[in-house]
């Protein structure tokens, strides 16, 4: 004879149908970065942290930002924990004094950390744009290369291990390889993209050829590699050369510019979205990206990007499809030529990039990393 089983035993046929319980969302998240995006010295990083700080807003989140400098009011909260560097120092008091709490911290790492897993004893996530191994040498030359050592090995101690209990956030591949050289586990690495925006109606191409750079002007932008590039391109395609932002390097690149060459500092949206549309290709000849964000911002107005085949901007230019990744200075000036006189390359390249571009919105990256931000939470022991 059958045994008689209790009903509160028995197995449930449609429990195997039910979805998984979802991970616990943490409901108040403190972002730690050194700049708000109101800065102006703010870049690719402070956007990426502020979509995501409204965008986590929007959907449900108390959303706190701890950061140094100049801080604009937001739809989520913002703290200045005092001036660009002392803030660094101060990060922690102010977390206590004025925080308090939450439910995940988000260390933002570029470069200096604040490391935050040796006060704070809570979940926390590391957002890493890139990792600055050679850019210590670059700032720091000279006299200074001491420094750029210290630098180097205290970021690289930072992220792998004094973050070694927690998650990290790479805004690339090429991130997440950077991270893996330095010691970063890889099962700890979780790649979330930069998203871009819908710029609505385009604007039409230049009649006559307008080359664009957009970004900070700092040294390892090359922007003055560009400019020495232009004299060579110049006499072949004719045209302007149009740099827009500003930076601690922007006096000496005037002083470096030739014919045809116009700095606008720094623009409205309505500009940028102008020359964003006008340009016939987009020039991005950095040393190194977490992403390049502005590649994806040109890529939605159909504009292609010339770039050297470095971390970050392999990832964002699809090499010969929505651009040209450069291997030398002489293949940049070539492709730059080359793609000035082909209209018809042209075209079909700023189309691929957009269409490559459509994957990529904030929504998307928003929800990818509150998945993290879940992860988080949920793999935290005390």
């Amino acid at each position: 004879m059958p045994q008689h089983v209790p009903s509160s035993l028995r197995a449930d046929p449609r429990a195997a149908q039910r979805p998984a319980a979802l991970p616990p969302l943490p409901r108040r998240i403190v972002f730690l970065a050194r700049r708000d995006l109101a800065n102006p010295a703010a870049g690719g990083s402070e956007l990426l942290v502020d979509r995501l700080a409204d965008g986590l807003t929007h959907l449900g989140h108390q959303v706190t930002l701890l950061c140094g400098g100049p801080a604009s009011y937001r739809d989520y909260r913002v703290v200045s924990a005092g001036g660009d560097l002392v803030h660094y120092l101060r990060a922690r008091p102010a977390f206590q004094r004025q925080i308090g709490d939450c439910d995940l911290l988000v260390e933002v790492c570029n470069g200096m950390p604040y490391l935050t897993p040796l006060w704070y004893h809570g979940p926390t996530l590391c957002l890493v744009n890139h990792v600055h191994t050679d850019l210590w040498r670059m700032r720091f030359g000279g006299p200074l290369a001491p420094a750029a050592r210290i630098g180097r090995r205290l970021e690289h101690w930072a992220l792998s291990g004094a973050q070694r209990d927690n998650l990290v956030v790479a805004v690339s591949p090429s991130t997440a390889h950077a991270l893996g050289a330095i010691g970063v586990e890889r099962e700890r690495v979780r790649v979330v993209h930069n998203g871009v925006e819908e710029p609505g109606p385009l604007a039409a191409k230049a009649p006559e050829p307008l080359f664009l750079a957009m970004g900070r002007l700092v040294e390892y932008k090359r922007i003055d590699l560009l400019l020495r590039l232009w004299e060579r391109v110049r006499p072949v395609t004719g045209g302007r050369l149009v740099i827009v932002g500003d930076g601690p390097e922007h006096e000496r690149l005037e002083q470096l510019a030739g014919p045809g060459v116009r700095f606008t500092g720094h623009v409205s949206e309505a500009e940028k979205h102008r020359l964003l549309c006008a340009a016939w290709i987009l020039l991005h000849p950095s040393a190194i990206e977490g992403w390049g964000l502005v590649v994806t911002e040109a890529a939605v107005r159909e504009t292609p990007a010339i770039a050297f085949d470095v971390p970050g901007l392999r990832d964002s230019v699809v090499d010969g499809e929505t651009g040209v990744l450069a291997r030398g200075e002489s293949s940049f000036a070539a492709a730059w030529c080359t793609l000035a006189l082909s209209n018809e390359r042209r075209r079909l390249m700023g189309e691929a990039a957009r269409k490559h571009a459509s994957r990529y919105r904030w929504d998307r990256t928003v929800r990818r990393f509150r998945a993290v931000a879940a992860e988080a939470v949920r793999g935290w022991t005390p």
